[in-house]
């Protein structure tokens, strides 16, 4: 496999991410340097890049190593992106373009529209997509990063299991993009709060012995009216 220098990092996460490189598994430069086609130095470069990012430890004696989060790790991710999530919404209600909205809107539509056909095949990156596009509707590059950071090391330590009506998930999504639109910061805030904590229920630990559930993450305990969100 050749790829760009300056893609490396982003193939040796994906490949985290994916599996290919088992938890506590060495990372050599030169055996990634072969995998992906480039030479060295980008390879030292990326792992330094997914040290910092906490994908990659360094050990002593063997180098470079693919990171073991625990599971109180994981469940802080958790826990930061019920933060997060939300504060991005109402930053982009108030700060989205046109463009924004064209393309949330897109999503949206084809969300729905899938999702009431039975077509969950690819209903997870759709929802992947409309969440990078409403983080980057904040306008705001340090939030965009993280959330997208976030995103990345949940997909790695979590499986999601899929929602029992993806309609409904779908109609949540509408919600939020409503007041984005009409520039309701705290309403964006509050419906995005309560669909994240409803997504954060689904989410299961990959790694074994690991509980179910991740302790000390919030999860819904009632279902979300979603009529009266509308309104």
């Amino acid at each position: 496999m050749r790829i760009p220098a300056h893609s490396v990092c982003t193939a040796i996460r994906d490949d985290i991410v994916a599996g290919v490189y088992e938890r506590g598994g060495r990372l050599t430069e030169e055996l990634l340097a072969r995998r992906y086609g480039v030479s060295r130095v980008p390879v030292r470069e990326a792992l330094r890049t997914l040290e910092a990012e906490g994908f990659v430890v360094t050990r002593r004696h063997a180098g470079a190593c693919v990171a073991e989060p625990t599971e109180q790790e994981a469940a802080d991710l958790l826990e930061m992106r019920l933060l997060l999530e939300p504060l991005g919404a109402s930053r982009a209600a108030q700060r989205r373009t046109e463009a924004h909205l064209k393309v949330l809107r897109g999503l949206v539509r084809l969300g729905q529209e899938r999702a009431r056909r039975g077509n969950s095949d690819d209903l997870r990156s759709l929802g992947g997509w409309f969440h990078e596009t409403l983080a980057q509707a904040s306008g705001s590059q340090a939030l965009t990063s993280t959330l997208t950071q976030l995103r990345h090391k949940i997909a790695w330590m979590y499986t999601v299991e899929a929602p029992v009506s993806p309609v409904d998930s779908w109609a949540e999504h509408g919600v939020i993009v409503d007041a984005v639109a009409r520039g309701d910061g705290e309403r964006a805030r509050a419906v995005t709060a309560l669909h994240t904590e409803r997504s954060t229920a689904a989410h299961r630990l990959r790694f074994p012995g690991a509980a179910e559930r991740a302790n000390g993450v919030r999860t819904s305990q009632h279902p979300v009216n979603m009529s009266g969100l509308r309104h």
